[in-house]
């Protein structure tokens, strides 16, 4: 399994685009499986910095991609933990 670093939202639309012709879908077929507009989904792609976090996982969940947060090394040292993280 490939990982990729995402650490401005200027990033997401080409790891968007990147995973969406890696899975072999034009931007029509995509949009189909996501249920809008072929021109929404354009859109999501140059603009993906201001699309909702729900939206995003749907949209990386037909793309076979996971989301996975991971505390990066250097913040962990150099902040407190959270204090306000929900209790599961």
């Amino acid at each position: 399994m490939r990982e990729f670093t995402v650490r401005t939202p200027e990033q997401l639309p080409a790891m968007l685009r990147g995973f969406r012709k890696q899975a072999g879908l034009t931007q029509a077929e995509l949009a189909a499986r996501l249920g809008v507009r072929q021109q929404t989904l354009s859109g999501l792609e140059r603009n993906a910095e201001s699309v909702s976090a729900g939206r995003l996982l749907t949209l990386l969940s037909v793309l076979g991609v996971e989301l996975v947060l991971r505390q990066a090394d250097a913040a962990a040292q150099a902040a407190p933990p959270p204090t306000d993280l929900p209790q599961w």
